[in-house]
């Protein structure tokens, strides 16, 4: 028997969303309520909204607009409104990777070398000059991750980190890239990069924990937060 997907936060909201939008006759063009208003009617929390609208936005069926607002773009909807997966939640899976990763770079932190810093340094060096240069330094981002990963030596552990990793191609975390990140964005991730990688330097593994865990804070709120800055909402 197949098994059904569970239902995402996400699409449960963005259904809620559409609801109001035809119970309150909205047609195309017709502005939604303030970011506020609206969280404080369905009774869910800011990031959730926020991943709902991107999910609207990807559908087609709302436009968010910079500096204006979210917009009705199609007031047409199916039968029971049925919002469809666009991948994990990408609030929840930073929190994931703050678990995980928290857990990985502590098992890392005892198997350091001297070739192995030096291959961190050098990999957080080149975000640097990427950032520095307006290009984005995912690539080396993920390498610093999966560097830390292949350090620790759990193979199920590096897969998990891989696959969180790549999650952020997701259509739903595409999107949202889309509208946060930034050179600014960028350059705040390198320097909390460049923290962790000091406390992997002074051997202090709760230090690189908390440096981890920081970043994958910092990384979360700056992709949700770059959702509505398109939009005064």
């Amino acid at each position: 028997m197949k098994q059904t997907e569970p239902k995402r936060l996400y699409q449960s909201v963005a259904t809620q969303i559409l609801a109001l939008i035809q119970q309150a006759g909205l047609q195309p063009g017709a502005r939604l309520p303030a970011e506020r208003e609206l969280a404080n009617t369905l009774a869910v929390s800011r990031p959730s909204l926020r991943e709902a609208l991107i999910a609207l936005e990807i559908g087609g069926q709302i436009e968010i607009r910079m500096g204006s607002g979210v917009y009705v773009r199609d007031s047409k909807t199916g039968g029971d409104n049925a919002v469809p997966a666009l991948g994990e939640s990408p609030s929840e899976l930073m929190q994931a990777r703050a678990a995980i990763e928290g857990t990985v770079i502590v098992l890392a932190a005892g198997k350091l070398s001297a070739a192995t810093l030096d291959r961190l340094r050098r990999t957080v060096l080149r975000m640097k000059r990427l950032a520095a240069a307006g290009k984005s330094p995912v690539d080396a981002d993920r390498q610093f991750h999966m560097l830390i990963a292949e350090i620790a030596g759990n193979s199920v552990l590096s897969r998990f980190v891989a696959e969180m990793f790549d999650s952020r191609h997701d259509p739903i975390a595409a999107a949202i890239r889309d509208h946060s990140e930034s050179t600014e964005t960028w350059s705040a991730a390198v320097r909390e990069h460049e923290e962790i990688l000091k406390a992997l330097q002074s051997g202090d593994p709760i230090a690189a924990q908390t440096a981890m865990r920081t970043h994958l804070k910092a990384s979360e709120e700056r992709w949700i937060a770059g959702v509505l800055r398109q939009g005064d909402v």
